[in-house]
Parts: structure tokens; sequence; C-alpha cells
């Protein structure tokens, strides 16, 4: 009898960097007037959707904030926030908590969903080349939005009563966004078709459908599915406003409650359930053994796998695109009754999910930071070519060390929660994210790119005290040597100098000419001095120069093939 599953309830995570500049350039119509870029893209997402821009977005409406409202005891805000630390509320919360004053609070972070109406059903089908399919109901649209740019969409989906072979299909394939090569398509490891259907009254039609029939780079960035595209429509793909952080994988967070009546006595504690793990950890097809050399994939699992509620047959993992809760039937969690709803699966959707959403914010981030490092570089490189950095790259280089200072002190924590579970879950997920290690990478980057600055700076510095020496050193000898010649000291000098007789006037001419020869040629090369260097200069004398331009160019479209 093959292993059925209760249910199936998936998230596919998609993370993604929109390109701040990049947005102000090519609206800046409605981008001047906001202060801040924040919430001018706030008011922009939920803006009325030109005609036919997206069929998601006519059909359904357009994203909508929905930050926290309800605080009492039962209200899903309450019974998120307790498990984590008060500073971890105050930053990774989107609550409209008003204040005393009457405004209203608001935190760098921004959610929105696109809510489905009564009477709707969302479906999302996926098929091959080998006559596979699937078909799962969204139950969950949901965006989260970060002021430093980085997004996750989050495509929620579930299913009730399904095959292994099935589940496992639905979650291999329907988390690609785009083939890395035209023989997953053809080979069927690629789905051929993704679409978004919408059932209402009894109908069904299309809203978006993506058969990966052409496809090629955009810049440096891969052909995204219309699946994504349509839930992003805000932003323009194809004009390099946003890109994709990840590879073709969305993440999968997944959870699994394994029909009980479906497996022999025993299944939870069994060898076939550990293979049956590490096909859902790892997201491959179904199989009857360990898809990879058995000794290694245990070694990894151990790593990888939760066990303290092993002996109930529940498990928790996570790996570098996985997140997964699985668990074998229906049943009372100690003192936990299951009347109030399964303890697990409710864990899944609310505190275990809010962690998947930080940690991949995480990494995404710290993705991002890896990113402009390099291009900031490059900038910096290029202008030691020749010979001189301009304020410009300068700015880009202290506004990355400024935005990690900021992602450190605001944004990251080492822990989220005090209870051992959740802090276990965290740092699991850490680990597999390599988030600290990445940190700690891009920490020394920074610092040793702003040493080098440090260092240009005061080299610079010193030429240019070197330079104010040089000329205080000319105009003083010939203060002296002017002061002195214009001194009257009488008699045989006055004479021979200022008054002298007929038989010597060239004696004074000749003085004369030397001493305005000496400082008109002193006020000379002092000018010149100050013009050879004046971008040295500039910023100090004339302030508003130095300001930097409200809408900078972007790093990103400065950067493609062949620049």
């Amino acid at each position: 009898m093959p292993v059925g599953i209760q249910h199936l309830h998936t998230y596919f995570l998609f993370a993604f960097s929109i390109d701040r500049e990049a947005m102000a350039l090519d609206y800046p119509e409605f981008w001047r007037k906001y202060p801040s870029w924040f919430e001018a893209l706030d008011a922009w997402i939920t803006a009325a959707p030109a005609k036919g821009e997206s069929a998601i977005a006519d059909s359904l409406g357009r994203w909508s904030r929905s930050p926290y409202r309800r605080f009492d005891m039962d209200s899903p805000a309450y019974q998120d926030m307790v498990f984590f630390h008060p500073f971890v509320r105050r930053v990774f919360f989107d609550s409209a908590e008003l204040s005393a004053a009457g405004g209203e609070h608001e935190s760098l972070l921004h959610c929105y969903t696109i809510p489905i109406k009564e009477g709707q059903k969302i479906f999302y089908e996926a098929e091959d080349v080998k006559g596979r399919s699937g078909s799962v109901e969204v139950t969950d649209l949901r965006l989260m939005m970060f002021a430093n740019g980085v997004g996750i969409l989050s495509i929620g989906v579930e299913a009730f009563h399904r095959t292994v072979e099935e589940v496992l299909w639905i979650n291999e394939a329907m988390r690609k966004v785009y083939p890395s090569s035209g023989r997953q398509l053809r080979e069927g490891r690629f789905p051929n078709r993704l679409r978004f259907t919408l059932e209402q009254g009894g109908a069904k039609r299309v809203l978006t459908e993506e058969r990966f029939e052409k496809g090629e780079m955009i810049g440096f960035q891969p052909p995204l599915a219309s699946t994504i595209t349509s839930l992003l429509y805000f932003a323009n793909y194809r004009d390099q406003e946003f890109e994709p952080v990840l590879d073709e994988r969305m993440i999968v967070y997944t959870y699994l409650n394994i029909d009980p009546g479906t497996v022999p006595e025993g299944f939870p504690q069994s060898e076939e359930y550990q293979i049956l793990l590490s096909r859902i950890l790892y997201v491959d097809y179904a199989g009857p053994d360990y898809r990879y050399q058995p000794e290694f994939v245990r070694s990894e699992m151990d790593r990888q796998l939760y066990r303290r509620w092993a002996h109930q047959g529940t498990y928790y993992g996570f790996t570098s695109y996985s997140g997964i809760a699985a668990t074998v039937g229906l049943f009372d969690c100690d003192e936990h009754n299951l009347r109030e709803g399964f303890l697990i699966h409710r864990m899944f959707r609310t505190r275990y999910y809010l962690m998947a959403m930080v940690t991949l914010f995480y990494r995404a981030t710290l993705l991002g930071f890896s990113e402009r490092t390099a291009l900031v570089s490059k900038r910096l490189y290029r202008d030691q070519e020749s010979g001189k950095l301009s304020n410009e790259n300068i700015r880009l280089a202290n506004d990355l060390r400024a935005d990690f200072l900021h992602f450190s002190n605001y944004w990251h924590f080492d822990e989220l929660a005090n209870k051992d579970e959740e802090l276990e879950h965290f740092r699991l997920q850490c680990r597999q994210y390599r988030t600290d290690e990445m940190k700690r990478e891009i920490a020394e980057e920074i610092d040793k790119l702003n040493a080098s600055l440090h260092n240009y700076h005061q080299f610079r510095n010193t030429e240019a005290v070197n330079r104010v020496a040089m000329l205080s050193l000319i105009f003083g000898a010939g203060a002296v040597l002017t002061g002195f010649f214009g001194m009257n000291f009488g008699r045989d000098f006055g004479k021979l100098f200022f008054e002298p007789d007929y038989a010597r006037p060239w004696v004074h001419y000749v003085s004369v000419a030397l001493v305005t020869m000496l400082a008109f040629g002193a006020i000379g090369f002092g000018f010149f001095v100050v013009v050879s260097n004046w971008s040295d200069y500039r910023g100090t004398l004339i302030p508003r120069l130095g300001k930097p331009s409200r809408n900078p160019g972007s790093l990103r479209r400065d950067e493609g093939p062949g620049l």
C-alpha cells in the first residue's frame, strides 16, 4: 500500500532584491513626492493598477497592506509575538499600533497580501514532458518588503489525501522559476508548463501561464517565469528593476502529515521513514532508497534534522533550499489538545514560518551585500587606474559601510527567542544558510575596503598639506624678499635702488622687474596648483557641489555584458 499524505501545506518562498536607484530613476515623477524610498515604495505597491498590467492584479486585486491590528490574547498577533524577544517584535512585526500621540508606529518592514475572496479558488498547476502533472490550491499570497529593498514572495498551497509520489513531485516541480538549460525541459527535469488558474462560479480560466518556449538572459539575469513576474507586477523585470537573489529554485518550506493508516506499525522508527524524510528534506522525487550514498546522507541528516520530537514521529529539518515539518497522524501533543488545532501545523504556519522568513531575509541581504561590495570595489579599482577616486564612488563605499552597519545593529540578532526549541530551530536554519560566516566575511571585506579608502584619504591629505607647505614657503620667501626690498634703509641703499642717479638707472629698473616677477610668479604658481587639484578643494570651497544626488545611478544597470 503506498504511503499517503493526509495534509500537505507548502510555502514557496521567492527572495528578490529591488534596485532602489533604478526604480527612482524610472519613475521620478512618482518618487519625488515622498521623503523616503520606503514610503514611496509602499504607495507604489498599493496604488491603483493600470488596466491589463497583470491578470492577477486585475482579477484578484492589488497587493494591500496587511499589518497586525488586533493584539488581544486570542489574536494571531499576540500569539505570534509572545515567543520572540521584545526587540525582535519591534523590528520584524508590521504592526499598526497607535502611539499615545495618535500617530502610527511604522517599522522598516511591510507585509502585503492579496486576499482570495469568497467564492474564488486559485490553483497552482504544473506539468512536464513526461506527462506528470499536479494541481494544488493556493490558500495564501503574501509579500514581505524590507526597507533595504529585499523582498520575499510567499505562495502558500495546500492539498489533502495525496500520495507521497504526488506530493514530492509537486514540491520539486512547482519550486522552479527558470530552467538552467534547455536539457532540463527536454528531459522532464523541469516543468514545461506552470500556471495560475482561477475558479469562480463554476468556470475556470487561466490567469497567467509560463511554457518556457524561449528564454534568454536579461543582462546578467535569467528569464523569470511569468508566475513570478505577474505577482511582482509593480516592478519591471525586463528593465532590471529587481532580480532574484537565489538560483532557479524557490525555497520550499513544507509541512507533511503522513496518514498513519497507510504505514505499518513502528513506521516512525523505521529506516523507511528516514528514507522518506531524506526525499522530503532534499526535495527529491519519490524512490525506494536514499537518492545519494546512504552513509553520506545519514551523516548530513544528523546535522540537518531536529530530533527533539523524533520519538513521536515528528521531525523538523533545514537545508540551504528547504525547510520541513513532518509528522505521522494527528494527536494530542502532551497537554496541547487537538480540539484547539493541531500544534505541529499551527507552529509550522506561525512562529516557525516567521523564523523562516527572518533567516531567508538574512541570507538574501548578505548576498546583496556581497554583490554591492564587488561592484563598488570594481568602480574603485577603475578609479585607481586613473590615479584618483571619484567622490561618487567614495560615497557609494561609505553608503555600503553605513548600510551594513545598520543591518548589523538593527536587523541582525544572534537569537530571536529565549525558549530552547525556538532558539535551536533558528540556529539550525542560520547554520544551513551560513549567515554567521557570510556576515563575518562581508564585515572583513567592508573593513578592508574602508581601510583602503582611509589610506587613500590619508595619502591625499598628506599631498594637500605638502602643497600648502610648499606654497607657504614660496609666498613666505617672496614676502620676505619684497619686504626687504621695500624697506627704506636710506643713504646709499636708497640712492642705489629707489633714487638712482642718471649714471645707474638700470639698477632700479632691474630690481623692480625681478621683485615683480617673483611676486606674480608666486601668485601664478599658487593659482596653478589650486586649479590642477581643484577636485581636492571643490567640496571645501563650494560645499553644495559635494552633496550626493538624491537619485544616483544604479550599480547593477551599470554592469552589463561587455562592460
